[in-house]
């Protein structure tokens, strides 16, 4: 019996651990009325379970440390198992000592395009490209893998980008598939978002993915004050990218997780200095100007 138990224990701390990603796939439909329903709720299904029982690393997580994420697949398109569809990527990482989970992620990516047939398998081989659909939903999460891991130690996100930067390099060279290369005539597209994050020339994005989130808003339940003004000096750190490469991709990409967390951050509680603030985001973010506005 006790032989038996230990079995199960070992099976059970197995199932438990592993697996990196709590994701919610939805796929939306909605603009398809000539196709069978059945098809975009299959999809779904095999989607979340391919995502969330797929592993992405070696690591070990626990349930407790799984990475909250989610992605959207809006349909706009389908035609005999042709579907051409837009990928809203969102994820978040837990801030210490608090029940709040902070945005780190927010993309869209506009040139999804796949074949999947109602049913078929979903399986991910690093190093073949069989699938587009597999393939960009892989890209994703290491990217997803990559920015939480940059948020908790400085740089320790580079493996899973270089993952991801090998999947970009399998699309480019599979053909027929747009968002894999820099020919698209896309600059935010997927191979631009994974080239730019592992140049030397965008390290202060990482750095201040860490500095933003360790150095700042983990400390905030002990101090918020001495957080907001790590905050700020985060801000200052990615700010370096703007004198090598004005208006640059990924600051937008930080933006569009950021902006509104940073309003509400400094829309109340203790106050700090935010007049070199606001003018610094507007250099930096002027898209975002009517929210840095708001800062008062």
């Amino acid at each position: 019996m006790y032989k038996w138990l230990g079995v199960v224990l070992v099976l059970f701390s197995l199932s438990v651990k592993g697996q990196e990603l709590n994701c919610t796939v939805k796929v939306s439909f909605e603009r398809i009325t000539d196709a069978n329903p059945q098809v975009f709720k299959t999809l779904e299904r095999s989607l979340n379970d391919f995502v969330n029982n797929t592993r992405w690393t070696s690591r070990d997580f626990d349930r407790s440390e799984r990475i909250e994420c989610s992605m959207f697949i809006n349909v706009s398109a389908y035609d005999n198992s042709a579907f051409t569809a837009t990928l809203q990527v969102q994820s978040s990482r837990p801030v210490f000592n608090s029940s709040y989970s902070s945005p780190i992620l927010n993309f869209n990516d506009k040139d999804l395009t796949f074949r999947y047939n109602e049913g078929e398998n979903l399986y991910y081989n690093p190093n073949s490209f069989d699938s587009n659909l597999v393939g960009v939903i892989a890209f994703y999460a290491n990217m997803i893998i990559g920015f939480d891991a940059d948020s908790f130690e400085k740089s320790s996100g580079t493996p899973y980008y270089q993952v991801a930067q090998n999947i970009a390099g399998l699309g480019a060279s599979s053909g027929g598939y747009k968002g894999w290369s820099q020919q698209d005539g896309n600059l935010t597209n997927r191979y631009f978002l994974v080239t730019d994050i592992l140049s030397n020339t965008f390290t202060p994005f990482r750095e201040s993915l860490y500095e933003y989130h360790i150095g700042a808003l983990d400390i905030m339940s002990e101090d918020q004050k001495a957080g907001k003004e790590k905050i700020i000096a985060s801000l200052k750190t990615l700010a370096k990218v703007q004198s090598v490469r004005p208006n640059a991709f990924l600051t937008r990409v930080f933006f569009d997780a950021k902006s509104d967390e940073i309003v509400a951050m400094f829309s109340g509680g203790p106050v700090v200095n935010t007049a070199d603030l606001v003018e610094m985001l507007n250099r930096i973010s002027p898209l975002n100007g009517a929210k840095w506005n708001k800062i008062k």
